[in-house]
C-alpha cells in the first residue's frame, strides 16, 4: 500500500465559483475539508476557511444548487457547514478517485493558487489511475509518495508563511536583529499588531509540529 500526496492546478474552465473567490479574494486564504461524504449527487463537508466570512458568502449566495450551510466564526477564520449539488467537475473528481482501493485522507486543502492539495492511499495501479483520469484541465504534481500510509499537512497558513518568510528576509530573526516588528508590517502591508499575531501563530505552529516529529 502506498500514500500519494497530490497537488491539483486547475485551469478557468475547471475552476469552481468557490475556489475561484478564495483565489480572487484578499480576504481569503484557503479553504481546509475536514470531511465529507457525496449521495445522489448531493455533497456535504465541513471545512475550516481562513479568512473574512463576509468574503466568502457571496460565493455560495450566487452559486445554483446550494441545499444549505452555517458558518461559525473562529480565530482566524470560520467553520463551515455546506451541502450542495456536485457540479461536473467534482462529479468528474469523484469518478477519478473511485478506484478500487484509493480512499482520500483528510485534510484536502483548497488554496488561492488555483490547486487542492490532498492525500491519496490505495494500491499503487489504483492511484496511477487516478491520476490518468483526471479531467482536461486539471494538471497533477506528485508532490511526494511514501511506501507507508501516512498523511502530512501544512503547519502554518499561506499567510503566516509569508509573514514568516518576511521576518526573515528583513533581518527580523538575525542576532542581533536587523530589523523589527515595523519591517515586517511595512512589507505585509498590514497593520503591526497583524504582523506580530502572524508571525506568532506561524511560530507557535512550526515548533509545534517539529517538538511532534522529535519527541
Amino acid at each position: 500500500m502506498k500514500s500519494m500526496h497530490v497537488s491539483l492546478a486547475h485551469d478557468a474552465e475547471t475552476l469552481s465559483p468557490i475556489h475561484a473567490a478564495i483565489c480572487d479574494s484578499s480576504d481569503l486564504e484557503r479553504e481546509v475539508i475536514l470531511g465529507g461524504q457525496a449521495v445522489d449527487g448531493v455533497e456535504t463537508i465541513t471545512s475550516f476557511v481562513t479568512g473574512e466570512a463576509r468574503a466568502y458568502e457571496p460565493a455560495l449566495e450566487g452559486l445554483d444548487g446550494v441545499h444549505e450551510y452555517d458558518v461559525t466564526p473562529a480565530d482566524d477564520g470560520f467553520f463551515l457547514y455546506l451541502r450542495r449539488d456536485l457540479e461536473a467537475e467534482g462529479l468528474s473528481m469523484l469518478t477519478a478517485l473511485a478506484q478500487e482501493t484509493v480512499v482520500v485522507v483528510p485534510p484536502i486543502e483548497i488554496r488561492a493558487d488555483r490547486t487542492i492539495r490532498l492525500t491519496i492511499v490505495g494500491h499503487p495501479t489504483d492511484l496511477t489511475t487516478v491520476l490518468e483520469e483526471l479531467s482536461a484541465g486539471v494538471t497533477a504534481d506528485v508532490l511526494w509518495v511514501s511506501d507507508s500510509v501516512t498523511v502530512t499537512d501544512s503547519p502554518v497558513s499561506d499567510r503566516q508563511l509569508e509573514a514568516l518568510e518576511v521576518a526573515r528576509n528583513v533581518g527580523f530573526y538575525e542576532i542581533p536583529r536587523r530589523n523589527g516588528i515595523e519591517a515586517v508590517a511595512t512589507e505585509l502591508d498590514c497593520a503591526v499588531s497583524t504582523a506580530s499575531e502572524l508571525i506568532r501563530r506561524g511560530e507557535a505552529a512550526v515548533v509545534g509540529r517539529t517538538l511532534d516529529t522529535q519527541l
